[in-house]
């Protein structure tokens, strides 16, 4: 008998001395998970607060559901509760802000090419990764430096992507004109094609890039910055009030134009011929007139597209920027087009500046 109660002894107060130390490490656990999304949350996107809507202190749904989820096994490190494929609009918040069109994408702006009036807009001054719509930037470099489209470069190993480490059909050691990369990085968004003319441009890919912020500032465009030609980068980043001054610039280039609304180009590479295809499918339709486009897409950033086009008569400036959904942005598009259709000039613009400022 007094070996049992020993025994029960021992055991009780085994017990009293772990428990603390699990729940010591269960808020520890819970600890690091909040500062891990606190981290991304506020590293992710710079807003100016004069025209956002108010944004969300919660965590974005699928964050806290992924939260929810860890909490229940202790196996699963605090890292994973943050979704690798979050985008910074995301972590933001910026999803939650409503629109009258149900837009999937978080950020809206039209504009009228030739009044510079605001037909609609929804967080256009939050400053997000922009993708591919760097390309564009790119694209105007290369147009204003008049260097010759027909000189022949070579794809290198410095032209392959290590940022996402994403795949291209241009194997190093590829040769192509420089009229050809700069077809294929706007019109098939080719990342080593972008990389080579920035690589190429006089002075180097630095020279380059300065070239670019250069050019940025010059067309007003204050929130934006770029690290390199090509859109991997997140550190890439503008509104869509500056993607909108840098359609209307790009606009005024007839090669720009051309290329980014060619709906296709094959090209010889070696003894093969490869084709390309335009990521943009809405310069197929025939509901559509478009004067130039540019889609993006990493994670960071979410569904972008960019264009100028004409609806009911009018020039307008599209600008969607962190769809959610492969297709999204095309919806979205078309749901903007079929309601400015349906809506007098000065009644869209009424309905959009009541709710969003």
């Amino acid at each position: 008998m007094t070996l049992k109660l020993g025994l029960l002894s021992f055991l009780i107060s085994s017990l009293m001395i772990c428990a603390p130390q699990v729940q010591a490490k269960e808020k520890s656990k819970e600890q690091a998970t909040k500062k891990v999304i606190g981290a991304g949350k506020s590293a992710s996107v710079h807003v100016k607060s004069r025209s956002m809507a108010p944004r969300s202190n919660a965590v974005p749904s699928k964050v806290a559901s992924n939260a929810r989820v860890s909490s229940r096994s202790r196996h699963v490190s605090a890292l994973s509760d943050v979704p690798a494929k979050a985008s910074f609009g995301q972590l933001a918040g910026l999803h939650s802000a409503n629109d009258p069109l149900d837009l999937r994408s978080s950020v809206a702006l039209v504009v009228d090419q030739d009044t510079q009036e605001i037909l609609f807009r929804k967080n256009d001054q939050a400053v997000l990764p922009i993708a591919s719509l760097t390309k564009l930037m790119t694209g105007l470099v290369m147009a204003e430096a008049k260097l010759p489209l027909h000189e022949m470069l070579t794809i290198s190993q410095d032209d392959v992507d290590t940022e996402k480490g994403s795949t291209s059909r241009l194997a190093v050691g590829t040769t192509l004109s420089r009229g050809d990369l700069l077809h294929l990085a706007l019109m098939s968004s080719e990342n080593r094609a972008a990389h080579a003319l920035g690589r190429t441009y006089p002075g180097g890919l630095n020279s380059f890039v300065t070239r670019m912020n250069e050019r940025a500032q010059s067309l007003g465009m204050r929130d934006t910055r770029y690290v390199e030609p090509t859109g991997l980068s997140s550190r890439n980043q503008s509104s869509a009030n500056d993607l909108a001054l840098l359609v209307g610039a790009a606009y005024k280039e007839p090669l720009l134009r051309e290329l980014s609304t060619s709906p296709g180009r094959e090209v010889d590479v070696g003894r093969r011929t490869l084709q390309y295809n335009n990521t943009n499918r809405l310069v197929k339709s025939p509901d559509w007139d478009i004067g130039i486009q540019k889609t993006g897409y990493i994670s960071e950033a979410g569904q972008c597209l960019v264009m100028q086009t004409k609806v009911a008569g009018r020039k307008l400036i599209m600008v969607f920027l962190d769809s959610a959904g492969k297709l999204s942005r095309i919806a979205d598009a078309e749901r903007m087009r079929r309601w400015l259709e349906s809506s007098p000039p000065s009644r869209a613009s009424a309905g959009t500046r009541n709710n969003h400022g």
